[in-house]
Parts: C-alpha cells; structure tokens; sequence
C-alpha cells in the first residue's frame, strides 16, 4: 500500500525506528569523496555484486522484521534509512543492472541466432512467436512486451556502459506521484515518461569498446542474476485477472483458467525471458566449450570423472562475430587462455546450484514448489527425460532441458573444483590448472583468500541443491527434505578443509585477513602482507556458509573475531565507513561492493549479539547503521553511475530538468557522462576519501 511520508511523519518514523538519534546526527555528518577511475563493465565482477546486493535488499529486510508492504520507493528513507536503502536501493539496482546488459546493451550475440531459437526454426518470426507464447503462459497482454529488446545469450567479458547513441528522450504523460526527497523535500510532481522506457532501441551501449571475448566467470556472473531473479519471479502464481499473487496450491494450477504462472503478469514474463536466456547460454557451453587442452568441444555427460581425462571450460575464448538476421551471431571460437581458473569454476558452479534446484524434478525431491515444477513441466519450458530424475545416477543421459543442462554442467563444474583446483596436501584452493610445456595439467601454488571464501559460498549452495535443501532467498533455512547425498558430502568435506585453512593459516596477528598465500610445498607457505577489504568481508561471508553447512561454531566465532579486528583497524571515523587504512584513500571494486554487502549482511543476520551479548559492535542497531552509510557513501556516493527510472525513485518531472529527481546522489542514465550517458550499472573502480 502506498504510503503518503511528508517531512513530519518521517521524523516520527525515524525516532521510532532502529537508528537512534545519535547514530543518525553522526551520519549526516559523514564526508566522503568517491572519484570514478574506471566505467567499464565486467559482467563478472558487477553481477556477483548485485547477487549480494539482491539478498542484502528485500530477503535482508524482511528477515530483520520488517513489512515490504510499507517499502515505496519515492519515499525516501521510510521506515527507516537502512529498511529504505536495503529494501529499495540495494534490491532495485541488482534488478535494474541485470536488464540493462540483458535487454538493452548489445554486448553479446543475439538470441534469435542462439541455439534454442535455432532448434525452432532459427528464424526472428520464431523468436517473436516466443516471446508472445511466454507473454500468454504468465497472462500478460503480449503488447505489453517492450520494443527493441536487444537479447543477448551470452556476454562478452567487459566493455563500456556509456550509450552509443542519444537515448530518445521524447515524453508522454506518467501518472502523477507524492515525493519525499533525501533533502527532505515533499512534492506532487507530474511525471513524464520518456520513449527509451519502453523502447531499447537507442539504449544500446558504446560496440567499438567490447572485448569480444567469452569467459566463464562473465557468464556465471549474468546467469547467477538471472537464476535468482527467476526463482523471486517464478516462486508464485497469480491471479490472471486480479494480478493478485497467491502460492501456488498445485503443479497444474497454472492449468485451470484462473491462474497464470509467476507471481505477476510483468515479474512472470521477466522470470520467463531470464529462463530463457539462461537455457541458451548454457545449450552454448555443453555444446562447444567443454576443452581438454587440446580440443574444444569435447562432449561430457554426466558420468564425467576428471580421472579419465579432464574437460573444463577455457579461461578466454575469443569471438569471431558472424552477422545473421542483421544482428550479432558467433561464427567461430578459438582458445586464447586455456587455463581453468578457480574464479571461473566457483562463478559457474553457484548459478548452476540454484538453476539445479530451481528445476529440480527429480522424484525424491518431494518439496519442490509447486511453481516451479508448473514451470518445466513441458510448456513452457521442457521437462527433464525420466532417466535423470529417478533415483538412479548411473542412467542419467545429456539433453536440452533446463534440469539436465544444470545436471550435466554441475556435475563437470564441482568435480573440477576439487580435481583441478582443490590442493589435497594443504587444504587450500589454488587459482589456476594449466598445462605445462609438456602438455600435462598442473595445480597452480597460488591462494586467493577472496576466490577461496567464495569457493565455500558455491559449495554450500550446490550440497543444498543436491541434498533438495531450499537454496536462493532461503539458503540458511532448513527443509523438510535432506537427501545427503555423495556430492553433498564431499562438498561439506572440501567447506570444511577450506575454512580450517583461512582460520589456522591466514589471520595475522592484528586478527585481520591477509589477501592470499604462495604454497611451497610439503606443508609451507609464504603470506601476502595485504589485508584488504574485500579479504576481510569475504572471508566473513566464507565462514558463515562454513557455519551454516556445517553447524561447527568455531566458523562462527572466526567471523565474528574477525569483523571485530575490522572495526578496531579499518573503521574510518571521518568517512563513517571502512578503509583500507583510516584517513587515506581506498580503492573500491565491485569485488568489494560484493564481500561488504554479502559479508555484513550474514553479521546482521549471524553474527550480531544474542541474549546475553553486548559487544557494542555487534548491536544490530550499530550494523544497520554500518550498512546504511557504506551504502550511502560508497555506492549512492559514485559507485553505481546511474539509475533507472521508477523502481528506486527517479523520475522524470514535468518543468523540471533537475536529473537526480530523488536527490540520493546517483543521476539518471541520460546525465551520468559519456558523451550520451550511462547505462544504470556500477564502475569497475573507485577511489574513496
């Protein structure tokens, strides 16, 4: 329900809300300055930020008691300044971010010549006749669907956000809408709505700046958004006619003329669009990119074991673009890094977890929900063949489906994380397998703290989708299923080995977190003397999932004692927030963004004092405000360079030409630089003082 906040309720709101009156002085008067060094766009390193920022947003807010009912996004810090940069900032731009490279930037081949189209005749009518079959399946009027979407099916690994053209700012009349602005501003303004709304046409980002290159991690990055994002879209069902979201009481509910698939008509198509796309890049990776060193495209299914000859996927590939249907195509592929990395493998191995649960059929998993077996139940999505969800594995065949492509690569994915990557002597993960000059595959000595924490993350979302434990928004919960299976056990075993690596091995003697380790050898190793954020807050998120998958309190207690060492070290009163070292500047990338989002969000919800507790660090009401003015400082401070209009209240107003409308710091697409403006993601790099 929309909620009208003018200045005198939002005062009440505030005094009675989590922040005190003393915290909130503090804040105002924080400082900081955040200089732009770097706008390109790495899919990798920007969607693995917006994931946590995703489950930092409406999941965080509503697990620490609040209402999402009374969240609005033009007013501004209602109920509270944390509630409304979690539950609309944070969550808002994860969403927006997501369609900007989806849907409007170009920087990819298109879909129409992607291979699920092809298996449909491969023509634009087919992909049209698509689109309007899943506009149908979610009851959503098909002319609803937004002009010139630029549908890509796998990114390339970076490239600019600034547009290449002027987006088309002609307007039409928007509804009129009650404001209350970070400057404390309340106003009715007429809103105008401008044609690239609707239109994507000249939202395409700048092509001479692509590097046409695909990678895994790039590829795990979008595909981990639009997984989960698909599991928030397509969780529920809704009244066709009311647009009225209900749980979804059946698989066939969908089938009896009152329901209609996905939790409303507009958040359904999306889950469908993201489904799709997810579908097609991974029909791209089964079918071309499996590498064993000397060949692309080998085949693997999933009786893959590493031990008869390791297949991964190449670090780089470098795209010789076709043109088919006058937009891009891959016309050929050729291996300019074929190494496996550690990053790629655990950026892979995370979406393809939750794609598993997500589209899980399988027979023993008797607490799928109901909406999502609605989903892949042949229409509009294909079901898994009988011999990949009976209780056999030893049957199980490659195919097209959803299901088996998430079973099949899953499979190749975590027997790689342990076969290639996983040093069996130290306990550790290492960054790199290549071959050597004589064409033999070789470990890497290399520890990346951030690389090794989020190996965990991946892990302990892959034993849940195995064992059919909830996984997506609800990844610390339990269930009414536990299948304990092999897989799930050897991932709690490598979890396991991982953390009492960090915590024996790569805490100095301050308590803090150094960035990694060089192995020696027969039990030695040399440490890096860094200690950067992004180990710090990692590290925090690593140990909780240890935590949460293994029930040992020591990982528990780490990340506390941890998170403790950061605000005694790194906690710079003048900024009120982290750096690097207090009272110089840090330098912040997506990275970053990601390890304080998703590290000080599993404090909130892990680590903060229980009954009987009272380090003044670990108050809920002080790591609230620790995220709120992070927030407000790093990421409405530069770091993300723009934002869309309507869902994290911006608009465009009528007599106006003020381009920051709510006042928040972050400016519309059309004034956030380049010669046309930006498109609404976060830059690479920034520097904070």
């Amino acid at each position: 329900m929309k909620k009208t906040m003018f200045k005198n309720t939002l005062s009440v709101a505030i005094s009675a809300a989590v922040l005190s009156s003393a915290v909130l002085s503090s804040a105002v008067q924080a400082q900081a300055q955040v200089d732009v060094l770097d706008k390109t766009h790495y899919p990798a390193d920007n969607f693995l930020a917006y994931t946590e920022f995703e489950l930092s947003g409406e999941p965080l807010a509503e697990a620490l008691g609040l209402d999402l009912d009374v969240l609005d996004p033009d007013q501004v810090n209602y109920p509270t300044l944390f509630d409304y940069a979690a539950g609309i900032e944070s969550y808002e731009y994860s969403e927006e971010a997501m369609f900007a490279l989806n849907y409007q930037s170009g920087m990819g081949p298109n879909l129409v010549n992607g291979p699920v189209n092809e298996m449909r005749g491969g023509t634009p009518e087919k992909l049209q006749q698509r689109l309007k079959s899943l506009a149908d399946a979610v009851g959503m009027d098909q002319a609803r669907i937004k002009s010139n979407m630029y549908l890509i099916s796998m990114p390339y690994v970076s490239g600019s956000p600034e547009f290449g053209q002027a987006p088309d700012i002609s307007t039409e009349q928007g509804g009129r809408v009650e404001l209350f602005t970070f400057k404390d501003e309340a106003k009715i303004v007429q809103t105008l709505k401008p044609g690239y709304k609707t239109d994507f046409s000249t939202l395409r980002w700048s092509a001479a700046s692509f590097d046409k290159t695909f990678n895994p991690a790039a590829t795990g990055g979008i595909l981990l958004k639009e997984v989960m994002w698909a599991q928030d879209f397509l969780g529920g069902m809704h009244v066709t006619e009311s647009d009225e979201e209900v749980e979804a009481a059946s698989s066939v509910m969908d089938q009896d003329g009152k329901h209609s698939l996905g939790v409303s008509a507009t958040d359904g198509f999306n889950g469908m669009m993201l489904t799709e796309l997810s579908v097609d890049k991974l029909l791209i990776m089964q079918r071309t990119m499996g590498f064993d060193g000397k060949t692309l495209g080998v085949a693997f299914g999933p009786d893959y074991n590493p031990k008869n000859g390791a297949v991964w996927f190449p670090h780089r590939l470098a795209v010789k673009e076709g043109q088919k249907h006058n937009v891009t195509s891959i016309k050929a592929l050729k291996v300019t890094d074929g190494s496996s990395s550690l990053r790629d493998t655990w950026q892979m191995l995370w979406p393809l977890a939750e794609l598993f649960a997500m589209t899980d059929q399988r027979d023993a998993n008797t607490a799928q929900n109901p909406a999502f077996r609605a989903v892949f139940d042949g229409a509009p999505f294909a079901a898994a063949p009988k011999a990949n969800i009976d209780d056999s594995l030893t049957n199980d065949v490659v195919a097209d489906d959803a299901f088996s492509l998430a079973n099949n690569l899953s499979n190749l994915v975590f027997k790689n994380l342990e076969a290639l990557h996983f040093n069996e002597q130290a306990g550790t993960f290492v960054t790199e397998y290549a071959l050597n000059e004589k064409g033999k595959g070789v470990q890497g000595n290399q520890v990346s703290t951030f690389d090794a924490n989020y190996s965990m993350v991946a892990l302990s979302i892959y034993q849940r989708a195995k064992d059919a434990l909830p996984v997506g928004y609800a990844s610390a919960e339990g269930g009414d299923v536990n299948l304990q299976s092999a897989e799930g056990k050897t991932a709690l075993k490598l979890i396991t080995r991982q953390a009492d690596f960090i915590i024996n091995h790569l805490i100095n003697k301050q308590g803090l977190v150094v960035d990694g380790a060089t192995l020696k050898g027969t039990g030695n190793f040399e440490l890096v003397s860094n200690t950067s954020l992004d180990a710090q807050f990692s590290t925090i998120r690593g140990l909780v999932a240890a935590f949460l998958a293994t029930k040992d309190a020591k990982y528990q207690q780490a990340a506390r004692n941890i998170y403790l060492a950061v605000e005694k070290h790194m906690f710079d009163k003048s900024i009120e927030t982290w750096a690097q070292t207090p009272g110089k500047a840090t330098i912040h990338t997506p990275h970053t963004a990601a390890a304080i989002s998703g590290g000080l969000r599993e404090a909130m919800l892990h680590l903060k004092n229980e009954e009987g507790e009272n380090h003044p660090s670990l108050e809920l009401e002080t790591l609230t405000h620790r995220y709120e003015r992070w927030f407000r400082t790093v990421i409405n401070g530069g770091m993300q360079m723009a934002e869309a209009l309507g869902d994290s209240g911006e608009h465009v107003v009528k007599g106006q030409k003020d381009a920051d409308n709510d006042q928040d710091g972050v400016p519309q697409v059309t004034a956030a630089g380049g010669p046309f403006g930006t498109s609404q993601v976060m830059a690479a790099k920034v520097r904070v003082k």
